[in-house]
């Protein structure tokens, strides 16, 4: 028990560095924003853009490099780009990269939200979490992953509805939908017995 609140303790330090670096990059000014967006391939008079690469910077030297195969500007919102195939990666200074990949994502260019869903993975050193949805907001301080989450590690397995996490207290809610089933938490055995 003492090895898994470790870990929570560990992702919450993590997603706390992230919204860090979240929060530098969009107090940057107009002429500062280290946001680039390169495609190659732009479908002209359509919504459709191929090979998309977002990166933002912030000062310390830690960046967020987001990835799709294929983005949809929704012309409700030209903000918000619908993303397939998405692929992240936050490369910290002084600490392990984090990737994140998920079949499709909606990324808000102007404030850096970020969700992602179906077929979700987190990846950092030995750490692995799969759901199919994960909902990472900055002005909510909050990141929500649902949906069949399944953390896994050299030592544990948890299940669950959902893992809530607020990004300021790192206060952290791993439940159920329902009050009658109770998330599961299983050890791995070194030897191989279960």
């Amino acid at each position: 028990m003492k090895n898994t609140i470790l870990k929570i303790i560990l992702i919450l330090f993590l997603i706390f560095i992230i919204y860090l670096i979240y929060e530098k990059s969009k107090n940057k000014g107009n002429d500062e924003k280290d946001l680039v967006q390169e495609n190659e391939d732009v479908i002209y008079n359509s919504n459709i853009i191929k090979d998309v690469y977002y990166i933002s910077k912030d000062s310390e030297g830690n960046e967020y490099i987001i990835k799709a195969k294929e983005g949809e500007i929704d012309l409700d919102n030209t903000n918000v780009i619908f993303l397939k195939d998405v692929k992240s990666e936050i490369k910290l200074i002084n600490s392990n990269n984090v990737y994140i990949t998920s079949s499709f994502g909606k990324y808000n260019i102007e404030n850096y939200d970020t969700i992602f869903s179906k077929n979700v993975i987190v990846t950092y050193l030995e750490n692995k979490i799969t759901s199919e949805y994960v909902d990472f907001s900055i002005t909510r301080n909050s990141m929500i992953i649902s949906k069949n989450v399944v953390y896994t590690n050299i030592e544990n397995i948890i299940k669950a509805d959902v893992a809530e996490i607020n990004l300021q207290t790192k206060d952290t809610k791993i439940y159920m939908y329902e009050n009658s089933k109770m998330v599961n938490i299983k050890s791995k055995n070194y030897n191989g017995n279960n």
